[in-house]
């Protein structure tokens, strides 16, 4: 219907003006053949092709313009969207105005272009004629007017057709688009229907401001508004175009006026088109990409939302798992620490109650591991350290150990004395433990050495063994997860393999490097090489083993310890612990109780569970702190299977004194009470909860 109300029009145009400003049918053609798919296609052509011969044959063409110029436009139609599908490719997306600028460049010049001179080049061969000035002129307006339908009406048909996919990409809403079109028609009316000003360059500020604010769809129908206006209004002779001075042209007199002027037209309306449709598709591919950073952008702070979520989740199951893991681990411990202690015992139950104070420990080990190898990595804390202090907190857990196998476990300390250097307490121990846990497992005699020495600008720590030594086949994987020198059911260790792939991540984390030297049959060494900077040295040097043996408290006065667990288990193995001691203890099992128990008398010691009903354990403190009398100076210690990093900072920040996670042990245990009669316990600081947070 459109390629014959489009044939109508150009009969009307050429019997009323003698003149065609745009051949609008190929256009339409070759836009529904890139729309169709190719049996709706062929028939389309078909009957277009029989609607352009009856016009023909109603115009009066005979003989070989009759089949000519309608195998003209067919070919034409055709050519242009056969390089249409092969340029632009099967999407036809005129929104990207690298496509349209491939549509124009490399298929509606070639196609117009290739049949002007097919068309041209066969009439001038039937009649004989030479090529001329004025047959020049011709190819030239028809390449024009031709060329002009293909790239007004195509993008336009197919932009139209493909208005769904505009939708949320125009800035302007309904009023706006109202007002900008009527701008529009009322600029081009006045500009093209007077005949005393040369202003035609006034009809392109209202099209850019479409072509920047509304839709290419939009755009499109504005520009065949203008077109239709500007067209009409050229024709009947009125508009700037009429007012330009045609040169004297030898060979053009036979060449109408405003066939001349036709061609000064064209050249507007291309101009025209070439200007506003690639602005409105790079602005409409802008306002697409936004759209998608904006999503995308939503997306990612979506995501990072669900991995902070995943991340605190992943924290809570953590501190929950090492609470609850630890809870029972202390019962266990414990007894088999009293136990052992206990008076008039064979030597063969004191061995038992060892070896189960021992598996408890490996247990824990394996706990503390596995936890640690799921936390991830966190933020180092770097604080001023006696490196040797930090070692000999380490190798304590695995005395008991190379004790058993007849081991001699020492500390080679080769820094400068007095020596302090800044490192992650807690980062450091984790990297020597597994593999001081490790070189006590695998050495069945001789010695293990944890050697402290200066290395260039850091520090070089070496934790040596004499024992069977490891495979140069496994020393590739040693430090990945789970792996392990013997997989096998007749391995002669236990382990799942992740203290020494904890042990290298430890290292990374401070800046450092591992190196492993091994002979089998000889031992092994794992030299650290840590970016540990020095600072300065410290006024005195208190090592842990200085503590004395029992409670150094005024003799005839019994130390007071205050136990607050609601796990009776708990309280039970403290106070058979404190009892060993000399201690008088009294028990409770909430925060309240313990504030109640404070305010009655006075304590030298209050061990304090964390988790509990009724009060916990860190809002307990702060109220005791918070007591007038003796709340300031009262030592409380954190006894605690909340063990994570964050735990510890929670709880010296409720103004607790120390930190002693559990499963405890009856060494730990009598050194925290010591320290706290002899005043040796880090003086309590009250921190708000949000600065806690």
């Amino acid at each position: 219907m459109l390629f014959a109300a489009s044939q109508l029009t150009g009969h009307w145009s050429v019997a009323t003006f003698d003149a065609i400003a745009v051949w609008l049918s190929n256009g339409i053609l070759a836009a529904a053949l890139l729309q169709l798919h190719r049996r709706p296609a062929v028939a389309v052509l078909i009957a277009c092709f029989t609607i352009n011969l009856f016009s023909n044959v109603i115009r009066g063409d005979v003989g070989m313009l009759l089949w000519l110029n309608a195998l003209m436009n067919m070919g034409e139609a055709f050519l242009c969207a056969f390089l249409a599908r092969r340029v632009c490719g099967a999407a036809l997306d005129m929104r990207r105005p690298k496509r349209l600028l491939a549509f124009a460049g490399y298929s509606a010049v070639p196609a117009v272009a290739m049949t002007a001179a097919i068309g041209f080049g066969l009439v001038m061969l039937v009649r004989e004629t030479a090529l001329s000035t004025a047959a020049v002129f011709n190819i030239y307006s028809f390449f024009v007017v031709e060329l002009l339908g293909l790239l007004l009406v195509t993008p336009i048909m197919l932009l139209i057709a493909r208005a769904h996919r505009f939708e949320g990409m125009t800035r302007a809403r309904g009023p706006e688009a109202i007002s900008l079109f009527a701008l529009m028609l009322v600029v081009t009316t006045v500009v093209f229907w007077q005949n005393d000003l040369s202003v035609a360059y006034l009809t392109f500020p209202p099209m850019l401001l479409i072509s920047l604010r509304l839709s290419p769809t939009k755009t499109a129908m504005a520009l065949i508004l203008l077109a239709a206006i500007t067209g009409v209004a050229t024709l009947t002779g009125h508009g700037p175009v009429h007012l330009t001075r045609l040169a004297e042209v030898p060979g053009l007199e036979a060449v109408s006026p405003m066939l001349r002027r036709l061609g000064i037209y064209n050249l507007y309306l291309l101009a025209m088109v070439a200007t506003v449709l690639p602005i409105s598709t790079v602005m409409t591919e802008r306002r697409r990409l936004e759209t998608r950073l904006r999503a995308r952008t939503l997306a990612a702070q979506e995501a990072r939302r669900k991995a902070e979520d995943a991340a605190a989740a992943r924290s809570r199951f953590l501190a929950m798992m090492s609470h609850e893991m630890r809870t029972p681990l202390n019962g266990v411990a414990g007894f088999a620490d009293v136990l052992a202690g206990r008076p008039g015992l064979d030597a063969e139950a004191v061995r038992q109650a060892r070896q189960i104070r021992e598996s408890s420990d490996g247990l824990l080990m394996l706990v503390e591991d596995i936890l640690d190898f799921a936390r991830g990595d966190d933020t180092l804390t770097n604080e001023p350290l006696d490196l040797a202090a930090v070692a000999r907190e380490t190798v304590a857990p695995s005395l008991a150990a190379a004790e058993a196998r007849g081991l001699t476990l020492s500390i080679d300390d080769r820094l400068p004395a007095q020596a302090r250097f800044t490192a992650d307490r807690r980062a450091l121990r984790q990297a020597l433990h597994p593999l001081v846990a490790n070189a006590v497992k695998f050495t069945e005699r001789g010695e293990v050495v944890v050697r402290l020495d200066r290395a260039g600008d850091g520090v070089c720590i070496r934790v040596s063994d004499t024992g069977c030594g490891i495979e140069p086949s496994v020393l590739p994987d040693l430090f990945e997860a789970f792996a392990q020198g013997d997989a096998s059911i007749r391995r002669n260790h236990s382990g799942v393999g992740l203290g020494l792939a904890l042990a290298a991540r430890h290292v990374r984390r401070m800046g450092g490097r591992i190196d492993v030297d091994s002979r089998v049959g000889e031992g092994s060494t794992f030299i650290l090489h840590l970016p540990f900077e020095r600072v300065a040295d410290a006024v005195e040097d208190i090592r842990p083993e200085e503590t004395v043996a029992a409670p150094v408290e005024d003799s005839s006065r019994v130390p007071c310890v205050l136990v607050v667990d609601d796990h009776p288990v708990n309280r039970e193995v403290a106070r058979i612990m404190l009892e060993a001691f000399g201690c008088e203890v009294v028990e409770v099992c909430d925060g309240q109780q313990a504030l109640d128990a404070v305010a009655e008398r006075p304590f030298d010691l209050v061990l304090m569970d964390v988790r509990m009903p009724v009060m916990d354990g860190l809002e307990a403190t702060r109220r005791i702190r918070a007591m007038p009398d003796a709340g300031e100076i009262l030592s409380i210690v954190a006894m605690t299977a909340d063990a994570m990093p964050e735990d510890v900072t929670r709880c010296l920040a409720a103004g607790m004194n120390a930190h002693m996670a559990k499963p405890i042990n009856q060494a730990g245990l009598l050194s925290m009470v010591n320290r706290a009669l002899s005043g040796d316990l880090p003086a309590a600081r009250v921190t708000l909860e949000s600065e806690a947070a």
